[in-house]
C-alpha cells in the first residue's frame, strides 16, 4: 500500500510540473467581455470617454525584457483591420497598466513607454467606434513579451512597422477579446 501510495503522489506532482504549467496570461478587471462607453472613442461619430481598460499580465516568459500592447479591430470596414492602440517599450518590471494610462496627458504610462499612432492618427488609446448599425466587431488586446528592452521604434511609427517589429522580437504573448457594437 505504502508503494501504491508513493507512486501515486510522485505520478501527481509530474503531472502538475509537466502539464499544469502556468501560461503567459492577460486580464482585465475593466472588460467582463465586452467594451462599454466608458472605452469608446471620443469623435469620429462617437461620444464616449475613451478611456483604455486596465490590464494585467502574469506568468511572463522567462529573458523577457520589454512588452508592448497592442488593441486590433479585424471586423473594421477597411479591408486591413484597424489599429487602436499600439504601446511598446514597456519595462520587464511593469506587469500592469491602469485604467486611462493609454490617454497620453494622463501620465499614468510607465516611464520609457511609447505610445505611437493608431489608425486614428493620434497617439495613445483610440477606443472602439463601430459603424452605426454594422454588429458587433471584436477588439483584439494582446500583450507582447519581447526578446529587447527597446523596439527601436518611435511615437510617430505607424502600427504596420509596430506590428513587423514586434513579429521580429516576440518571445510570448497573451490576449483577450472584447465585443462593441453601437
Amino acid at each position: 500500500m505504502k508503494n501504491v501510495s508513493l507512486i501515486l503522489i510522485v505520478s501527481l506532482i509530474f503531472s502538475t510540473s509537466i502539464f499544469g504549467q502556468k501560461t503567459f496570461t492577460l486580464t482585465s478587471k475593466d472588460l467582463g467581455g465586452e467594451a462599454s462607453k466608458i472605452n469608446e472613442f471620443g469623435g469620429f461619430g462617437c461620444s464616449g470617454d475613451n478611456q483604455s481598460p486596465e490590464l494585467l499580465w502574469k506568468n511572463v516568459p522567462e529573458g523577457t525584457k520589454s512588452f508592448a500592447i497592442t488593441m486590433y479591430d479585424p471586423d473594421a470596414p477597411t479591408g486591413s483591420g484597424f489599429w487602436h492602440w499600439v504601446v511598446f517599450d514597456i519595462p520587464a518590471n511593469v506587469n500592469e497598466l491602469v485604467a486611462n494610462a493609454g490617454t497620453v496627458k494622463s501620465n499614468l504610462i510607465p516611464k520609457g513607454a511609447v505610445q505611437s499612432i493608431t489608425d486614428y492618427g493620434i497617439k495613445g488609446y483610440g477606443g472602439p467606434c463601430p459603424p452605426q448599425g454594422h454588429g458587433f466587431h471584436q477588439y483584439l488586446i494582446t500583450v507582447y513579451a519581447l526578446k529587447t528592452d527597446k523596439l527601436g521604434v518611435d511615437e510617430n511609427t505607424n502600427p504596420a512597422i509596430v506590428g513587423f517589429n514586434l513579429w521580429n522580437q516576440t518571445l510570448a504573448k497573451a490576449s483577450i477579446v472584447a465585443y462593441y457594437k453601437r
